[in-house]
């Protein structure tokens, strides 16, 4: 599924043999070299280390924080967010087995054998586990049966000139909005020979699929990364005393407070519309406009899973897509209405008190039985075909499920450590709750660009941010319901920084994907689109998030961003030229 959520570069190595690369190999070369025993050395490690660990009246103290600062430490140095939140997972259990020699050992299968398994166990995991993987499967019909490509061909028989070809192109961007890769891929692969046609550079094609696919695929209600991010939501909010809420509830309402991802596409619209640019995608665009849309003889991406041979009718893919929709907001609303035990139903306390993982479940079920139908009523595919096609698509999810379970499992053992708590103690009084989305954006939008995972930087900062911003509150004495904002706009931070870092990062897979996708050299990508998007992150920062967290309604940070947006776009922008600009 979304390898841009787990980095499709990424490879899980058996955790015993990465245990032995971070651990004893080193420490058998460093007794070596000096003189002292591999056995009492290791006896040594494990006897102290949990036995500090372990403080008066189970208070871990500082321990607590060593199992997530080591999981995102060893993301950043090492660039591979399942070793790293393994290893991270291990930390914690061996710290929770206690001292004495067998602790290494113990904590090592209790990550395994208690922690993975009670995460795959709930109930709650395992939903958002078989809705993922059945979305992943609609969309590798919807891509074989030639649906999505039928949508593309659809819009760009309307298409004259390059400022329609790039607003065609982010509008394409929106309507496939339910997969990154499905976005990255079918756009990028089916737009290009038209802006090449009209002059619109492979740079400026590759940024508009790069900032259609991530951002939009974050904040949609109906995609393959919302039971990832409800998933976690649950989890974060599930030891928490008085908050008493639907964490799909919590996931919606942290979208208002979702700037970065709002501003990506307003800007790339700003882009298109206004046919101005800066930056290096000037001169690009400026090569384009005589002529030469660049990056000649650059790898391109054509995932056989969204194969676009086809000749399909786009509603091959429109009706099941709005099967989906319609099937989710059915669900929600049933089951929502036969919770509300005499409230009043509203919209917001029957979505509250839905349960929207019956609801995501039946929807996605429904999607793929619309797909499967019209594939095989309209014999586009044959059954094997369908089942192949279906199997491929949910193949792509398993890395994503990987990284959510070890995610979930870490959280649980900081939770046992109280992580949360000890954060709480040792943050300075002065510093409020306010600064909590500025500050969570900026850690989120770090860690994800030097991981290139935005998924794995979920997984690892969103249970710690959660209970982080819940336990400040509490600390300062406000009202839940009168600042459940600073939770929403929290989480929105830790959601869509990670984004941001992902969307950036040279090494994200859908950045290296959208390259591919679109016929661009990769380094040109990156260097093209970096200014845009940092014009985007910087605003989302200092003119929403910032403000926001200080009590600024939502609609007026946002408003305020996006008008730095336009002036930044008017005073630094200028039009490649007639050919270019349309």
């Amino acid at each position: 599924m979304n390898n841009d959520q787990p980095n499709a570069r990424l490879s899980a190595p058996c955790p015993n043999h990465a245990a032995a690369a971070g651990h004893r190999v080193p420490m058998t070369l460093a007794a070596r070299r000096a003189g002292v025993p591999v056995t009492g050395l290791w006896v040594a490690a494990a006897g102290l280390w949990p036995a500090a660990a372990h403080a008066a009246d189970g208070n871990y103290g500082a321990w607590s924080l060593l199992p997530p600062v080591l999981a995102i430490v060893l993301a950043l140095v090492i660039r591979q967010v399942i070793p790293a939140l393994f290893l991270g997972l291990w930390a914690g259990a061996w710290i929770l087995a206690g001292s004495g020699p067998a602790a290494p050992l113990a904590g090592l299968f209790a990550s395994f054998q208690v922690y993975v398994l009670k995460a795959l166990a709930n109930p709650d995991h395992a939903a958002v586990i078989l809705f993922s993987m059945m979305i992943g499967g609609m969309v590798g019909i919807l891509g074989r049966n030639g649906g999505m490509a039928g949508i593309v061909r659809a819009i760009s028989g309307l298409i004259t000139d390059a400022r329609g070809a790039a607003t065609a192109t982010a509008a394409m961007g929106l309507a496939i909005f339910f997969d990154d890769y499905a976005n990255t891929l079918v756009v990028g692969n089916t737009m290009r020979p038209l802006t090449d046609r009209l002059r619109v550079s492979r740079a400026k094609l590759a940024y508009i699929v790069d900032s259609t696919a991530a951002p939009v695929a974050c904040i949609a209600l109906v995609t393959t990364w919302v039971g990832y991010e409800v998933g976690l939501i649950q989890d974060a909010i599930a030891p928490l005393a008085g908050l008493d809420t639907s964490p799909y509830l919590i996931y919606i309402s942290s979208i208002a407070y979702s700037f970065y991802p709002l501003l990506a596409i307003v800007m790339v619209f700003i882009i298109a519309l206004s046919g101005r640019d800066f930056g290096p995608m000037y001169t690009a665009e400026r090569q384009a406009a005589q002529g030469n849309p660049g990056s000649a003889g650059a790898q391109c991406a054509g995932d056989d899973l969204y194969d676009s041979d086809k000749m399909s009718s786009a509603w091959n893919a429109v009706l099941p897509i709005l099967l989906l929709l319609a099937t989710v907001v059915a669900g929600l609303w049933y089951s929502g209405s036969a919770a509300l035990d005499g409230r009043e139903a509203s919209w917001r306390n029957i979505i509250g008190a839905a349960d929207a993982y019956q609801a995501l479940l039946w929807s996605s079920l429904a999607g793929v039985v619309g797909a499967v139908t019209l594939s095989f009523a309209n014999r586009l595919l044959a059954l094997s075909q369908i089942v192949d096609a279906w199997f491929a698509g949910v193949r792509t999810m398993l890395m994503a499920m990987i990284i959510l379970v070890l995610a979930w499992a870490l959280s649980d053992t900081t939770q046992e450590l109280g992580t949360a708590d000890y954060l709480v103690g040792i943050l300075p009084a002065a510093l409020g709750p306010q600064w909590m989305p500025a500050i969570v954006f900026v850690l989120a939008a770090l860690t994800s660009f030097a991981t290139g995972s935005s998924w794995g930087t979920m997984g690892i900062l969103l249970p710690l941010v959660v209970p982080l911003v819940w336990s400040l509150l509490g600390r300062h004495e406000m009202a839940a319901d009168s600042h459940l904002y600073l939770l929403h706009a929290s989480v929105a931070a830790a959601l869509t920084g990670a984004v941001w870092g992902d969307h950036c990062s040279p090494i994200s897979d859908t950045t290296i994907l959208s390259s591919m996708a679109s016929g661009c050299d990769h380094i040109e990508h990156v260097r093209t689109q970096l200014p845009y998007a940092l014009t985007a992150g910087v605003a989302s920062v200092l003119f929403g998030a910032l403000p926001a967290g200080f009590g600024m309604p939502w609609y007026l940070a946002l408003a305020l961003s996006l008008g730095a947006l336009l002036l930044v776009v008017h005073f630094l922008g200028r039009k490649p030229g007639p050919a270019a600009g349309g």
